[in-house]
């Protein structure tokens, strides 16, 4: 099965001079393509900053990154903005656009790629809206939604344009047990249809079951 992920010797440093701060280190990992990986770990131990460089959001500085085959050590700022039109992520807190609808909200992200015509974006928007139970919703804007409801409108958004690779930080960290466990088993059945790989950043014990393999990141280091 091919490597939707693949990280050799990954480090990553913050700050610089006598505030330089090692926050991983030498982090191996490989994600088949089709799996579902939860990562856990402590507060501070490195988990969303390894995600962000997965997802391209941060310059990756040394060793190996290859994501969906784009080798993202020593990308350009260019070749990170194309890395990040191939993966869908789900952020903790939704980051959905507030003067915006949900349809709105989940067309944005096929608007940034540019290929399909207004109607089909239109058309793939509500229909995944409605795929995970917010047909009656459309055009309802944030802060008319629950906790929940934003967060199903932010898993449509990252999976609109059925991508390759979800990459998801937190996703129930906001959200009550039934909440969270709806959404995680709504991101398992819809990977699962479009046959995604998934790599979820989580403190939720209670949705580890999900996972094909469970990791734990801690002090920076991979277990």
């Amino acid at each position: 099965m091919a490597s939707a992920i693949t990280i050799q010797g990954l480090n990553h440093h913050f700050g610089r001079g006598a505030v330089r701060r090692q926050v991983l280190f030498d982090v191996a990992l490989e994600v088949a393509a089709g799996e579902i990986v939860l990562l856990t770990g402590p507060s501070g131990s490195g988990k969303t900053t390894l995600l962000t460089l997965i997802g391209g959001l941060r310059a990756a500085q040394g060793g190996s990154l290859i994501v969906l085959g784009r080798q993202l050590v020593g990308a350009s700022a260019l070749e990170l903005t194309l890395a990040r039109r191939e993966h869908g992520y789900i952020f903790q807190a939704h980051n959905l656009h507030r003067s915006l609808t949900a349809t709105q909200n989940v067309r944005m992200a096929l608007e940034m790629r540019g290929t399909l015509s207004a109607a089909e974006m239109e058309r793939r928007s509500r229909a995944l809206l409605e795929a995970v139970g917010l047909g009656d919703h459309l055009e309802v804007k944030p802060a008319q939604l629950s906790g929940g409801q934003k967060q199903r409108v932010a898993v449509a958004r990252a999976l609109v344009g059925e991508p390759p690779l979800l990459l998801a930080d937190e996703p129930t960290a906001a959200l009550d047990s039934r909440s969270g466990r709806e959404v995680v088993t709504l991101m398992q059945r819809l990977a699962l249809e479009h046959g995604c790989t998934i790599l979820l950043v989580t403190h939720d014990s209670r949705i580890l079951d999900i996972a094909d393999r469970t990791l734990s990141l801690e002090d920076g280091r991979l277990h």
